[in-house]
């Protein structure tokens, strides 16, 4: 794994080497943050929030069908994020561009940080990128996501807030032609309080919950709850949710009401002592 400084990062590039810029006046900005003087102790984070391409890339080659599929987003996460945003009155803060632009949840020396191909699709726009297109990336999206997360989090411990990480995700119902079972997963590595909390809370509530599926919070692709919450010891879950549980407005308001009831309880009985604090990602 690349080393990696835990401070708020600026791209540092050769001052003889010619670079372009990925953002104009007329794209939204890499991140969105919601609530942010909140001191309610929660922090919601999405990183696969948006299927948005800034426009210097155009289509980055995909039909249109595919530009709306999950390789380009993961579906329904940013509606269930601004939901619970609301009803807990806590700060979000969302990636506003494609994980094929540059994937927030990982670590920028994987190889999978940048696809060239996802789910049998090929990524005309990703092909043979060079280093400097790729910092390009890094600087104008994936840096400003994972700086602003950064403040959030040192805003609300100067307040004497140490905020839960939760990061909300969303997976396909059918993987490489297998259906997947689970109706939430829980993943976790560090902390396996706050986990457990979730899972019992969520199989009560009916759901088939997934510990540690369909994917691991102990795999190494989990980067924001790595980089964010296991490194300084923050209680904190991935959640992810199957995509046809709230591909639509209903679905979405029923998953976050369940949610909304899982974290309430937890930010008033939450006294987790069992964190392991994982070595900075430096």
């Amino acid at each position: 794994m690349k080393a990696i400084d835990k401070k708020q990062h600026i791209l540092k590039t050769n001052s003889s080497e010619i670079r372009k810029t990925l953002l104009s006046l007329d794209d939204v900005s890499p991140y969105i943050t919601l609530n942010p003087n909140s001191i309610t102790p929660v922090l919601l984070v999405c990183d696969h929030a948006s299927n948005r391409f800034p426009k210097s890339l155009g289509t980055m080659g995909l039909d249109y069908l595919d530009r709306l599929s999950h390789i380009t987003v993961d579906i329904g996460s940013r509606a269930t994020t601004e939901s619970l945003a609301r009803q807990l009155n806590t700060t979000a803060i969302l990636c506003q561009y494609s994980r094929l632009i540059v994937d927030c949840n990982r670590n920028i020396s994987d190889n999978s940080a940048y696809l060239d191909k996802s789910d049998g699709v090929d990524i005309p726009g990703n092909q043979n990128l060079n280093d400097n297109e790729k910092e390009i990336r890094e600087s104008e999206i994936y840096w400003p996501y994972h700086n602003a997360i950064d403040t959030q989090i040192s805003r609300l411990k100067r307040q004497k807030v140490s905020p839960i990480i939760i990061s909300i995700h969303s997976f396909t119902p059918v993987f490489n032609g297998n259906k997947r079972e689970w109706e939430v997963g829980v993943l976790w590595d560090k902390d396996p309080t706050t986990a457990r909390i979730f899972i019992n809370k969520l199989t009560e509530a009916g759901f088939l919950v997934g510990d540690n599926k369909p994917y691991s919070g102990k795999d190494p692709e989990d980067f924001t709850l790595d980089y964010h919450a296991e490194t300084i010891g923050l209680p904190h879950v991935g959640i992810e949710i199957r995509q046809d549980l709230i591909n639509n407005d209903d679905g979405v308001m029923r998953i976050s009401n369940t949610l909304q009831k899982v974290i309430s309880s937890l930010v008033l009985t939450n006294k987790s002592n069992n964190i392991q604090i994982k070595k900075p990602l430096r």
